[in-house]
C-alpha cells in the first residue's frame, strides 16, 4: 500500500515535509540509480533489501533505517525472496542539514539500527497518518516533522560534535532567547537555565565570542530597542521603558543616559523620524 504524500506549498522555509508514505514492495522492486531532491529516511518494517551509495552496498533488514541525501546518486532494491516493506519521510529546507548534523546519520554512516517500538517509528507513523488530513494539514505536519527530528537527535545524537560547535550552539540559543524575551523581566540565570548550562559557563562563552557579558549584551539590546522606539514612535517614555523590559522608568532613563550619554527625551528630540 502506497500512501505517498507531497506538500508543494513549502509553508516553512526552514524545514518542510515534501513526501511521506508506506510501501509493501514486490520482489526485486527497485529505485534508481537516481538522485532525490531532498532528504529521505526509510525505515524497514519487515523484509530485506539492499541500499547502494558511494559504491558501498548495505544489506538491510527489519528495524533498520537508511538516509538519502539530496543530489547524491543512490540505488535500493527489495530482496527477491523476502521483499521489504518500509515507511519513509522526505523533507527539505534551509535548516534541514543543520538539524541532521546533530544526529548520528550522515552519508558516511547512513544506516541506523532502530529499536522495535521506538518512539521514532511511532513519530513516522503519525506523520503518514497526518498526511491524509484535509484541514490545516500543513501546520500539523510541520509540527510532527520537528518532533521527529527532535526525537532523532535525542535518541541518536551525533557523538562527534566538537566542543566549539557546541559552544556556538549555546551562544545562538542564548541570543535567540534574549531576542525573544528582552521585553520581559529575564535574568542571566533565566538564559542559562533555558539552554541548560551553568551561569558562570554562559558568562565565559559570551566573553569569548562576543567580548561582553550576558548582562551587558541584554542591557545594550534593551537600550537599542528603546532608541528605535524613541525615534520611530510617539509612545511615552514610560511605555517604551516597559516595552523593553524596564518596569522602573527612572532606572530605564538612568541606564539609557549612562550608555548613550543622553536622556531619552533628548535622544528623541535629535532622532525623531515621524
Amino acid at each position: 500500500m502506497n500512501l505517498n504524500f507531497s506538500n508543494h506549498a513549502h509553508h516553512n522555509l526552514d524545514l518542510n515535509l515534501y513526501t511521506c508514505g508506506i510501501e509493501r514492495c514486490q520482489s526485486k522492486h527497485s529505485y534508481g540509480p537516481a538522485i532525490r531532491s531532498g532528504y529521505m529516511i526509510h525505515y524497514i518494517l519487515k523484509g530485506k533489501g539492499t541500499f547502494k551509495v558511494f559504491d558501498k552496498v548495505y544489506h538491510l533488514g527489519q528495524h533498520e533505517a537508511f538516509l538519502i541525501e539530496p543530489n547524491v546518486l543512490i540505488y535500493y532494491e527489495a530482496d527477491a525472496e523476502d521483499p521489504w516493506e518500509y515507511t519513509w519521510i522526505g523533507f527539505n529546507g534551509v535548516k534541514a542539514k543543520q538539524f541532521l548534523n546533530r544526529t548520528g546519520l550522515c552519508m558516511e554512516q547512513p544506516i541506523l539500527k532502530v529499536e522495535q517500538n521506538d518512539k521514532l517509528i511511532r513519530s513516522m507513523d503519525s506523520i503518514v497518518s497526518a498526511s491524509k488530513m484535509t484541514s490545516n494539514k500543513d501546520l500539523l505536519l510541520t509540527a510532527k516533522l520537528y518532533e521527529f527530528l527532535y526525537l532523532l537527535v535525542e535518541l541518536y545524537p551525533n557523538r562527534k560534535i566538537n566542543s566549539e560547535v557546541k559552544q556556538q550552539k549555546y551562544i545562538e540559543d542564548a541570543l535567540l532567547f534574549i531576542e525573544q524575551n528582552y521585553a520581559n523581566s529575564i535574568t542571566v540565570h533565566d538564559i542559562a537555565k533555558y539552554i541548560s548550562i551553568d551561569r558562570s559557563y554562559l558568562h565565559r562563552l559570551f566573553k569569548q565570542y562576543l567580548n561582553k557579558s550576558p548582562q551587558e549584551y541584554l542591557l545594550n539590546l534593551r537600550i537599542e530597542k528603546g532608541c528605535f522606539l524613541l525615534a520611530h514612535s510617539s509612545l511615552k517614555i514610560g511605555d517604551i521603558a516597559r516595552s523593553v523590559g524596564y518596569n522602573d522608568t527612572l532606572l530605564f532613563s538612568k541606564t539609557f543616559k549612562k550608555i548613550k550619554q543622553s536622556t531619552p527625551s533628548a535622544y528623541r528630540s535629535n532622532h525623531y523620524k515621524l
